[in-house]
């Protein structure tokens, strides 16, 4: 509902604020901007200056009624064909000078409009990578899509189309009063005497449409979320016979969508004719009255034929900015929700000066407590009287010192994987420390820290690209002979050379068409080649077959060999080899030794076995 509530969010016209933020990323294009918006009052006064030259031409040499006290007919030929000639190279010359300002300013503000969107994104995507894991976990992936491709492609058209348009029209309209209020100030007011039933049109119209296109964002963002939702889960669907339901949910949304663009086609399809009306009836007076001021003398030939032209072009600008006012909208709702986003705080970030561990990877948790509600939701409710957060760890301590295998065992929910994400720093601990060689976790530089794990989770995710790319993952270090041997050695090599690529077979998205062992061999891989310190596998082996838990077993052999290794597992034969094992139960330790010694115990160890994992031993000994 957040995202729903976030896309109908439709926004001021002006917001100051926003406004200001925004020429911020104009900044480093000064230059190109400022050209951009001398070639617009460059490009204006061209575009006025066709109509004032028809008048000259027929005041100074058709009707021969002008004073010639102007600044362009003082400088103009008393000979009446010269003079036309003249009259005809400037309109010629104006037409393509106006070509040419238009032609900088379009290229211009395109190209700033290209270069603030990469900004953008680049900043938005860069935030993004940044953030903790837990920021994922409130924001859809949809959302998050949505911000860094629509929004800012909206805001590219308010500065390409919006903005651009609007300055234009402003200085045409600029230069058409000015004119008409010189030429002839009584035939002007005529002309403007329709404009307030225009400005109210306008204003009827811009309501209309401002309420259907909120509500075209608002079925847009619908359809892309069921969209998203029933093609990822097309299996279910065609499993429990719901085509025709989906359908007919999807065709609710749709006439949604349908019936909100048809009100803003109707509201065009009003107000362009009304506007066309008006405009007309402002023409018809400005013949009746101007028409009968020239026969009687009052004014000339060429003011009349002058002002009919400016009429003309007068209401083009207006219908175009109550069109520009849609994009502005738009585009000020846009950049409220991409701020939004960037100003989204960073969790879990780097100190300003680090601390690098002298050790070789000693790991010490010391009374740590955690929950997944933010930092401020759990220190408010810890000093409630009455509110106590949901922890997920309790007062968890352990040590596991270099070069040991541990497994970490437990009911679902016991706390398992959490570790691994504090251990990783997706998430920082609410009380207690984590340390590594005496260092506490968040005194550490991150990519320095998360470059000493190897992490295999349970889901492997590859990317787009080919099975080479997907085990170098972009390390440049890693050449082509390390991603074989690491390919060997995870027994994957064999499968990968039967490909008709080898390694360098395309990998569809998330690797669609390797199955789930194969992906699972190829993230051990990916792994083994970056070369860990600390490697951590988190049920890296519970969707895999026997077979292939064969291969898998033979390859941690080799992973495991010298290297600090974590393991969450469900297979007894995993957890056996391991140096020590910690039992988590309701978020605590309860439970630390090796196999046979917690065996002995009779605890709650004993009765994970008796559950889950006797029959294990009993199917390996038949």
């Amino acid at each position: 509902m957040a995202e729903q509530h976030e896309d109908e969010i439709v926004g001021k016209v002006y917001d100051a604020r926003l406004i200001r933020r925004l020429l911020t990323y104009l900044r480093p294009y000064r230059l190109q901007t400022s050209l951009a918006l001398a070639a617009i009052v460059l490009k204006a006064g061209a575009d006025v200056l066709g109509p004032y030259l028809t008048k000259v031409a027929i005041d100074k040499y058709l009707t021969q009624s002008a004073d010639g006290h102007g600044w362009i007919e003082s400088r103009l030929s008393a000979a009446p064909l010269v003079g036309i000639g003249q009259v005809a190279v400037l309109f010629i010359g104006s037409l393509l000078v106006s070509f040419v300002f238009e032609f900088i300013q379009m290229y211009l503000m395109q190209w700033v409009g290209q270069k603030v969107m990469f900004d953008l994104r680049r900043e938005l995507f860069r935030l993004l990578q940044a953030m903790h894991i837990g920021f994922y976990d409130k924001n859809p992936v949809g959302r998050l899509v949505t911000r860094v491709t629509s929004d800012v492609d909206a805001l590219n058209e308010m500065f390409t189309s919006g903005v651009v348009a609007i300055f234009e029209d402003v200085f045409v309209l600029a230069g058409i009063i000015a004119i008409m209020l010189k030429m002839n100030w009584w035939l002007a007011l005529i002309t403007f005497a329709v404009l307030p039933f225009i400005v109210y049109a306008t204003k009827l119209f811009r309501d209309r449409v401002r309420d259907s296109y909120r509500r075209i964002r608002s079925a847009v963002a619908k359809i892309n979320a069921y969209l998203s939702e029933h093609v990822s889960g097309m299996v279910v669907l065609q499993l429990f016979n719901r085509e025709q339901r989906a359908y007919e949910k999807f065709e609710e949304i749709n006439t949604l969508h349908m019936d909100a663009f048809k009100d803003a086609i109707m509201a065009h399809a009003v107000y362009y004719p009304v506007v066309e009306v008006l405009s007309a009836i402002a023409m018809a007076s400005v013949i009746w009255f101007g028409g009968g001021a020239v026969m009687r003398g009052v004014t000339t030939l060429g003011v009349l034929v002058a002002f009919m032209q400016y009429a003309q072009r007068f209401f083009r600008p207006i219908m175009d900015l109550s069109e520009k006012y849609n994009i502005l909208q738009s585009a000020m709702a846009a950049s409220e929700r991409v701020f939004k986003l960037a100003d989204t705080p960073v969790e879990v970030v780097s100190p300003a000066q680090h601390i690098v561990p002298p050790g070789s990877g000693r790991i010490e948790f010391e009374h740590v407590w955690f929950t997944y509600a933010s930092a401020s939701a759990a220190a408010a409710a810890a000093a409630a009287v009455s509110a106590e957060p949901e922890w997920v760890l309790r007062d968890v301590s352990f040590t596991i010192e270099p070069g040991e295998t541990v497994a970490i065992v437990g009911h679902t929910g016991a706390g398992k994987t959490t570790i691994i994400s504090l251990l990783l720093r997706f998430y920082d601990v609410q009380r207690g420390g984590i340390k590594m060689d005496g260092v506490d976790l968040r005194e550490m530089d991150l990519p320095t820290l998360r470059r000493r794990f190897g992490v295999v989770l349970q889901d492997p995710f590859l990317f787009s690209g080919t099975i080479e790319q997907n085990i170098r993952l972009g390390t440049d270090w890693i050449t082509d002979e390390q991603v074989e041997r690491a390919a060997e050695e995870v027994n994957v090599a064999d499968f990968i050379r039967t490909l008709p690529q080898g390694f360098r077979e395309p990998v569809n998205e998330r690797g669609t068409t390797l199955s789930t062992g194969q992906k699972q061999l190829i993230s051990f891989a990916r792994a083994l080649a970056h070369d860990p310190k600390i490697l951590v596998l988190d049920e890296a082996t519970s969707s895999v077959d026997t077979e292939t838990e064969l291969r898998v077993r033979a390859a941690l052999t080799k992973l495991v060999s010298g290297r600090t290794s974590i393991i969450i597992a469900h297979r007894l034969s995993t957890i056996q080899r391991a140096d020590k094992i910690i039992v988590m139960h309701h978020g605590q330790v309860r439970e630390v030794g090796s196999h046979q010694s917690l065996l002995a115990q009779r605890g709650i160890y004993w009765k994970l076995y008796q559950l889950q994992y006797k029959d294990q031993e009993i199917s390996t000994v038949a």
